[in-house]
């Protein structure tokens, strides 16, 4: 080989390494693949260029030198043979076949997931009703005015100015309370709610509206209380 050609098969080399690596770095940064498959493409098309190359050299090399080596291998006169046994003609030799090489179909893109639905609001809750019935309350004190409503044991001071607030000043107003009306008072009283039922203050305000005394109410005449 001389040196001529191994000057153009390392040019050749160098080429199709070239295009080899601008095809690699296209499909990785252009094409969205992955390595191994870029990879694998890179070479392919690298090795079909180094093929084209090597054959359009080949090509020229045969033109060029074709005179001269149809020249050096013309052999030397040699004594002419017999007239009944001329020579054979030399066999023409077959041109090499460039390889194809197919390139592998791209892998198809997968198809992106459908978003989730999103799920529905729930609605809030309807607020529920106060439970319950509204006592019969007075828009103020009768003749003689309020009864001390402190004498019932769970009324204090403030929570009797509640009770005059909500329209209640009398020991048979709270006597009267039915147990629907006990319930209303119950979760109506702010900052003292369960105190009715707790300390049964109808059965202490069904014995002061008669006239009657509890063991609370003598301490409360007696100022042991307030």
């Amino acid at each position: 080989m001389s040196k001529q050609t191994q000057n153009s098969m390392a040019l050749i080399a160098v080429l199709a390494g070239g295009i080899a690596f601008v095809a690699f770095v296209i499909l990785m940064v252009l094409g969205d693949f992955s390595f191994s498959p870029a990879l694998f493409i890179a070479l392919l098309v690298g090795l079909a260029v180094a093929i084209f190359l090597l054959r359009a050299f080949h090509s020229d090399a045969e033109t060029a030198s074709g005179p001269v080596e149809a020249v050096a291998r013309e052999p030397a006169p040699a004594p002419s043979p017999p007239a009944s046994s001329p020579a054979p003609a030399p066999e023409a030799q077959p041109e090499p076949v460039a390889e194809t090489v197919s390139e592998p179909e791209p892998e198809a893109a997968p198809e992106p997931e459908p978003a989730p639905e999103p799920e529905p609001t729930p609605e809030p809750a309807a607020e529920a009703a106060p439970e319950g019935t509204k006592p019969a309350v007075l828009s103020e004190a009768r003749d003689g005015g309020p009864d001390d409503l402190k004498k019932i044991k769970g009324v204090g001071p403030k929570l009797e100015q509640l009770l005059h607030t909500m329209g209640f000043f009398h020991f048979d107003q709270v006597a009267a309370w039915t147990a629907s009306e006990v319930a209303w008072v119950d979760e109506n009283l702010e900052g003292f709610k369960g105190r009715v039922s707790r300390d049964s203050w109808v059965e202490q305000a069904k014995v002061l509206a008669a006239g009657g005394e509890t063991e609370f109410s003598s301490k409360v005449d007696k100022g042991d209380v307030y």
